[in-house]
């Protein structure tokens, strides 16, 4: 696991990060709600990670903490976005300045404001050395 020193993580307790995962520099984790960051993803630079909101219903905008997940391999990259209440699947990627205001599926590629699917994540395979 890689925290960059310059990440700000708002209620640390609410973060749980797998093993192999990264942070990077200056991306904000504001876990209001748990935010849950599975194993070897990576969360890059000026991303941000919201995981709560207010009720806009309500005239006295409570405030409402609702979690999010990164899938295990995913990526969210440079300056995206995730809200509350989303899931971004096992090894899909976030495009960088992405809003990603839904659920994002396993496996793929989604970038835009809103985001939305562009293609199917491919891992090229190990070329034996």
């Amino acid at each position: 696991m890689h925290i960059d020193p310059t990440a700000r993580i708002e209620i640390p307790w609410n973060l749980d990060i797998g093993p192999g995962a990264a942070i990077g520099a200056h991306a904000w984790i504001y876990s209001l709600g748990p935010i849950q960051i599975g194993a070897r993803a990576t969360v890059s630079h000026r991303a941000h990670l919201c995981a709560g909101t207010h009720d806009y219903t309500d005239p006295a905008l409570p405030l409402r903490r609702i979690g999010l997940t990164i899938g295990a391999d995913a990526w969210v990259c440079s300056d995206a976005f995730v809200g509350p209440g989303v899931t971004v699947g096992e090894g899909a990627v976030v495009g960088a300045g992405a809003v990603a205001t839904r659920d994002v599926d396993p496996w793929t590629v989604v970038a835009g404001n809103p985001a939305r699917f562009v293609k199917h994540r491919e891992l090229k395979q190990e070329q034996p050395r």
